[in-house]
């Protein structure tokens, strides 16, 4: 079968959209960091709807590590589809927004050179809550990260998320250009004023008049980004290229919803991506706070809870009644109290909505894709809304379970006596921690509570968290995750 290109673009079957305008006049005008499949199903798929009235935006993808993508699509042209599917029907649309693709490790003095590229006015951002080389609990940069120290001192070949900004934008300084905006897109509770503080804390390492002028000159919007896109299997890539009569080596498969609240404080120039149904506001925070505590706060509860269960996928896990239940349970009765008032938007609706597409069987989002990196996505999608509610002397019973959940993920063996792939930043501390403890609850939720990265140091001193936590890690361990789910969802329903 033939590939997916530009040469071969016109041979798709009717009813699959594809580019509307002239890919050859489309300048690259964002430097995008991470060009992982969230990225190619969500904000690349806004640019590509306006850049028919407006050329200048184009994306120049880069692969912080891997050239798998690179290698995937550079035969392409750039171009993939992107399904997006809600169980019954699917639409397919090729995106043509990338007009390069690069892999940093492979010229990283040749990336820099681009992000000096005065066309260039954006920067962003998708490299995943590990990607910042930042402490999850605090926001602080980890000036002991291995690529952290690398690029304090080889500026011109950096290898982290942050080196990579902070040399194209010493360049643009010497050579008298005004900075780039930097976007972040990722999972971070205020994730431009984190990624701005890491930036400069960085810039502070390398040359402190560096750190000061983009401490006052460079932009750092934040982001709020919602839609589920799974990692794309060999199966999605027989099923589009089945549709197309073409080969895409590495296609999108998602759902239709698609949500993007961006920050209106760019220091130049921005696409207009409202057109294409972003919305652009003065203050990002509640949706934010919405989404990481409602939407994401859920998954890592189905991810942990649901993989010990033995489902693979979120839909095969939101299909176990008790565990519906319980985080059906979880996001109206202990998250929504936490979050601030949103001006009329109908939170009820977006918890509705939420299950609808939790249960999305077409999806097929593997519950160990979403454990990983559990280490970085507990503090801000669970963490925080435990000590909202404990401030508020409220109970904590469906939040602490799903804690006790990851921590029995961490034990490194499933209820079958299978190993459990732990794949975490702090992998190798974790299961030092958990393997000394063994399956003792009594021993290990100490054990772990004890990595001030992730819990900090007042959550592990509240006995109303620990003892909730240990309570229902025992559980975990005595009772399986099954029947745990089932007694905890009845006892706190019961105790109202």
């Amino acid at each position: 079968m033939d590939r997916l290109s530009p040469a071969t673009l016109h041979r798709l079957p009717a009813g699959i959209l594809r580019p509307d305008y002239d890919r050859t006049t489309v300048a690259t005008g964002i430097v995008h960091l991470g060009l992982g499949a969230f990225h190619r199903g969500h904000q690349a798929v806004y640019t590509d709807a306006l850049l028919k009235d407006d050329p200048r935006w184009g994306i120049l993808g880069v692969s912080l590590r891997s050239p798998d993508t690179r290698d995937a699509l550079q035969p392409q042209g750039g171009l993939y589809t992107v399904t997006a599917s809600d169980g019954a029907s699917r639409a397919r649309r090729v995106i043509g927004a990338l007009t390069g693709l690069a892999v940093a490790p492979d010229d990283p003095a040749g990336l820099l050179a681009r992000l000096a590229d005065p066309a260039v006015r954006i920067v962003s951002t998708t490299v995943t809550e590990k990607g910042y080389s930042h402490d999850p609990a605090t926001g602080a940069l980890r000036a002991d990260d291995p690529d952290v120290r690398h690029d304090s001192v080889n500026l011109t070949h950096p290898r982290s998320t942050l080196g990579v900004i902070v040399g194209g934008l010493r360049l643009r300084r010497q050579a008298g250009l005004p900075p780039f905006t930097v976007l972040a897109c990722d999972n971070l509770p205020a994730n431009g004023h984190t990624l701005r503080g890491l930036v400069i804390a960085f810039a502070e390492l390398v040359d402190r008049d560096l750190a000061r002028w983009i401490a006052g000159d460079v932009r750092f919007p934040s982001t709020m980004v919602d839609r589920i896109v799974p990692a794309t299997t060999d199966a999605d890539r027989t099923d589009v290229s089945a549709a197309l009569g073409l080969d895409d080596a590495w296609p999108v498969v998602t759902e239709p919803f698609s949500q993007w609240v961006i920050e209106d404080d760019f220091g130049g120039d921005r696409p207009a991506w409202d057109v294409s149904g972003a919305q652009f506001v003065r203050d990002v925070a509640p949706f934010e706070l919405m989404k990481l505590r409602l939407l994401n706060g859920a998954h890592s509860t189905i991810a942990y809870l649901g993989d010990l269960m033995g489902c693979e996928t979120v839909a095969a896990a939101m299909a176990e009644p008790d565990l519906a239940g319980l985080v059906e349970d979880m996001m109206r009765e202990e998250v929504t109290l936490t979050l601030p008032a949103l001006g009329g938007f109908d939170v009820t609706a977006y918890r509705a909505a939420l299950l609808q597409r939790f249960r999305n069987p077409a999806l097929k989002h593997r519950t160990a894709q979403i454990a990983m990196d559990g280490s970085q996505k507990l503090p801000q999608r669970l963490l925080g809304t435990i000590s909202d509610r404990l401030a508020r002397g409220l109970p904590i019973t469906r939040l602490a379970l799903a804690v006790a959940g990851w921590m029995r993920y961490v034990s490194g063996t499933d209820e079958q006596g299978q190993p459990i792939e732990l794949r975490d930043p702090l992998a190798a501390k974790l299961r030092a921690l958990a393997d000394e403890a063994g399956p003792v609850a009594s021993r290990l939720a100490p054990a772990l509570l004890s990595v001030t990265s992730v819990f900090g140091n007042d959550l592990p001193a509240d006995p109303r968290f620990t003892d909730a936590v240990e309570a229902a890690l025992d559980s975990l361990f005595r009772r399986g995750c099954r029947t745990t789910v089932a007694q905890i969802s009845q006892s706190a329903r019961s105790s109202g």
